[in-house]
């Protein structure tokens, strides 16, 4: 058929058919509806992503951003000074520089990092293995300082300085450590700070790895009120993260400052004394003295020998000198004065002989017969000499064994305190408990009893461990502290007072912040007539007894020997008490010679010494 013969209906019906045949698709509208379905689930989430990014992660990427040219950094507040009851310093802050990494800028830039650590372990002379394994502990998405170099001394901090300033992501830090006056004297007091360990971060989360940290001694007791308030300053940096100017500074406040009513000059005194015994007696042994206000409780003197120099410490000690510490057979990193736990002798006889007075068990004249030796069926119990009749007096300045067996566990007709009430006043006297004195480590010591005999040794309580305890023996153990200040509250007329180390709390300014009262653990629990019959005692013991030698001082001294086995050893303790002057009395110390034999012969000459330097300003002297 020819193209133009072709009617308009069959044009019509042909254009028709066309266009029928373009719109019968029904999977396209489909896949439309998908694409249009996925575009708008597309454009949803950016929405959301957007506003993640903008309303809940925008302060977030903000301070990323600003990081790129502000830092935010902590000023250190120096540590508190700590001085002497004469106001005498014994603690100083020595500058020093710390060379530090901001991890961050350190290493952003991965191609680089071998070339800055080869280069920085060349400044600093250390392996470059070595530091490498160090850095590997740096987060390195931390702004925090991280410890590279440690203690560095101004002029070498000079020359690193220089160096290092082409170096991104490094910088020299101001810092101090402490420089210990007379150490050997009072480390066993003052203690020590040195770097805070990852181990200790976990229980002070707010400090930082170039930050030191009391460790022991009063450096750690007082912890908060030495380390200060830190400061902070805003700064800008460049793009080596180097400092460009200070934004905003806020300053630090100082730590407050400590005054003790330790005297210096007094534990210098006690020490040496020490040493002269010692090495006289050719002991090898260690020894202690705690000096006492029996008016207030407060610590005069507490002293170790031998002793260790905690400066140290300070400088972050070596392996070598700390296994030399660690390996002395003389131990001078133990406390004795307040962790040393002895059998206390018969300096612990004055508590028997209170508690029996105060409970009317015996009258202080009543006369009992001493022959060296009291019998129990088939076991005796020795004096260390037949001394004939005592009184209460005659038996603490002759040290009877044999009348404190009688007044402690009963003989010959008269009852005795027996194990629990002797318990009873040991404990009032301050044995057996923590006294609560202002330095970490403290012991309580042991006062027994059936109970922990059977707990501890599964055995049962006999006579004879109620004689042995009568007498400061058996297991019954006392620290030098412990000793000190039951004599200081026998002088003072009853009161147990709570040793204390630090008198006053004071700003940088010198303005008291707090000002320690003497605070009373307990009082009125022997009458006053009755203890002074045991003064009486002991004023005897240097008139007549083994403390015969103080009476050529000046001032009237009351004191006790104690001589105290130990542990089947052989040798024994050598302890002197002692107070002065007698009827107002100053200063109460309690002494202890390890292994250093007769109490006359080892601890009263330190005893002796001592009280005549001390009251060697006295107007009657």
């Amino acid at each position: 058929m020819n193209k133009e013969s072709l009617e308009i209906e069959e044009l019509f019906l042909d254009f028709k058919a066309k266009k029928d045949s373009n719109i019968e698709t029904p999977l396209e509208n489909k896949e439309i509806n998908i694409i249009e379905k996925i575009f708008l689930i597309v454009l949803i989430i950016l929405i959301i992503q957007a506003g993640y990014l903008q309303i809940i992660k925008g302060k977030y990427y903000a301070k990323i951003s600003e990081n790129n040219y502000k830092r935010t950094i902590a000023i250190k507040s120096p540590r508190g000074i700590i001085y002497d009851s004469n106001n005498k310093q014994i603690v100083f802050n020595i500058p020093i520089f710390d060379l530090v990494i901001t991890p961050y800028d350190f290493f952003k830039d991965n191609n680089i990092i071998n070339d800055k650590t080869k280069e920085l372990a060349e400044i600093i002379e250390l392996n470059e293995d070595d530091l490498k394994d160090s850095l590997e502990k740096a987060d390195p998405f931390s702004y925090q300082s991280f410890l590279v170099l440690e203690n560095i001394e101004k002029e070498k901090a000079l020359i690193i300085g220089e160096k290092i300033k082409k170096i991104e992501g490094i910088h020299l830090e101001e810092n101090d450590i402490r420089n210990y006056i007379d150490s050997n004297y009072v480390s066993n007091i003052i203690g020590y700070s040195s770097r805070i360990n990852e181990k200790e971060m976990k229980k002070y989360p707010d400090y930082f790895l170039t930050d030191t940290l009391g460790k022991i001694g009063l450096e750690l007791f007082y912890e908060k009120q030495l380390r200060g308030k830190y400061g902070k300053q805003e700064i800008e940096v460049d793009s080596f993260g180097k400092k460009i100017r200070v934004i905003k500074k806020e300053e630090p406040t100082s730590g407050n400052n400590l005054i003790l009513n330790i005297d210096l000059e007094l534990q210098k005194k006690i020490y040496d004394e020490l040493y002269k015994i010692t090495e006289k007696l050719e002991t090898k042994n260690g020894a202690s003295v705690v000096a006492i206000n029996p008016q207030n409780g407060a610590i005069l003197a507490i002293v170790n020998y031998p002793s260790y120099d905690n400066n140290l410490f300070a400088n972050r000690i070596s392996s070598n000198n700390y296994n030399n510490l660690l390996n002395n057979s003389l131990n001078p990193l133990f406390n004795r004065s307040i962790a040393g736990e002895y059998p206390p002798g018969s300096t612990f006889k004055m508590a028997v002989g209170a508690g029996a007075l105060q409970e009317e068990i015996i009258s202080p004249k009543r006369i009992i017969k001493d022959n060296g030796v009291i019998y129990i069926g088939a076991f005796s119990f020795l004096g260390w000499t037949a001394l004939g009749e005592v009184d209460m007096i005659r038996a603490i300045s002759q040290s009877s064994n044999i009348y404190f067996y009688t007044v402690g566990g009963g003989y010959n007709g008269i009852e005795g305190l027996g194990a629990e009430r002797i318990k009873k006043y040991a404990n009032l006297f301050g044995f057996g408990s923590k006294l609560g004195i202002d330095l970490p480590g403290e012991k309580k010591g042991l006062i027994p009893d059936e109970q922990w005999k059977r707990d501890i040794k599964n055995e049962m309580w006999y006579i004879g461990d109620t004689y042995h305890m009568s007498i400061g023996q058996g297991d019954v153990l006392a620290t030098p502290l412990q000793i000190a200040n039951y004599i200081a509250a026998i002088s003072n007329g009853g009161k147990l007072f709570q040793p204390q180390v630090v008198d006053k709390i004071i700003d940088s300014n010198g303005n008291i912040i707090e000002d320690i009262k003497p605070k009373i653990i307990r009082e009125n629990f022997i009458d006053s007539e009755n203890l002074n019959w045991i003064q009486k005692g002991m004023r005897e013991n240097v008139i007549s007894g083994s403390g015969v030698s103080l009476d050529s001082l000046p001032i009237e001294a009351a004191g006790k020997t104690g001589t105290a086995q130990y542990y089947g050893n052989q040798k024994t303790h050598a302890w002197y008490t002692v107070y002065a002057p007698y009827k107002n009395p100053e200063i109460a110390m309690a002494i202890i010679i390890e292994g250093g034999g007769e109490g006359h012969t080892a601890a009263v000459p330190v005893a002796k010494e001592v009280l005549k330097w001390y009251f060697k300003e006295d107007e009657n002297f």
